[in-house]
């Protein structure tokens, strides 16, 4: 007898364990898009400070991310927190490990957003008397986001695809769980479809959902 392509009765049967692995997913990709983007803007102002010391130290944070696999980054966090005297669960390792990466790549899309706006936006807020901060968040940031929207979808898919890398460090995940379920029962194969299929689902999703949003900021523009 031929193994089906998706072993739907497999599926509900341990659908707790599945929709728990999922849950954690989403949970990983909804704090590091958070913290990474706060961590990321904050850096980006750094870059773009005239403050030489300070855009040093956020170009090396940046660089030191961008240049290394968030593999490896994973198990520095989960090698060496302990080391330090810092324990943590596997899944909150994981929430930190994913949102000091990810504010390295989000820094660099909030940095091209905000470059793309016109310097004489920004001497007119200098003009008007608003400090530094008050150009940034009510003028400059809000126009930038619009620019930027479309590669930070693109950074959260990636985000939520690379969530599958936890498991390494024994992570319980969507993708670990589908796995233990596969390998528990012999049906591999149809495990892994099934949670391909649901990751294209929701990655195609997002994507859909960015593009609709974009549409209606070019009609409001």
């Amino acid at each position: 007898m031929s193994m089906p392509l998706i072993d739907w009765e497999l599926v509900v049967a341990n659908k707790g364990l599945i929709v728990e692995g999922l849950l954690f997913s989403l949970k990983l990709t909804l704090i590091a898009s958070v913290i990474g983007m706060i961590g990321g803007a904050l850096l980006a102002m750094a870059r773009l400070s005239s403050i030489k010391p300070l855009s040093f130290l956020a170009s090396s944070y940046v660089n030191l991310f961008r240049s290394v696999p968030l593999l490896l980054v994973l198990f520095w966090f989960f090698f060496l927190l302990p080391f330090f005297g810092i324990r943590l669960e596997v899944g909150n390792i994981a929430i930190v490990t994913f949102s000091v990466f990810e504010a390295a790549y989000f820094c660099e899309i909030i940095r091209a957003g905000i470059q793309s706006i016109s310097r004489g936006q920004v001497s007119a807020a200098s003009a008007l008397g608003l400090t530094y901060g008050q150009t940034m968040s009510l003028i400059v940031l809000p126009q930038a986001f619009r620019n930027m929207l479309p590669v930070l979808v693109t950074q959260v898919v990636i985000l939520f695809q690379d969530t599958s890398l936890t498991s390494v460090i024994g992570v319980y995940d969507f993708f670990h769980a589908a796995e233990v379920v596969g390998k528990n029962n012999g049906a591999l194969p149809p495990m892994i479809m099934f949670i391909a299929m649901i990751y294209f689902g929701i990655c195609f999703s997002i994507s859909m959902a960015a593009r609709t949003l974009l549409k209606r900021y070019a009609v409001l523009r």
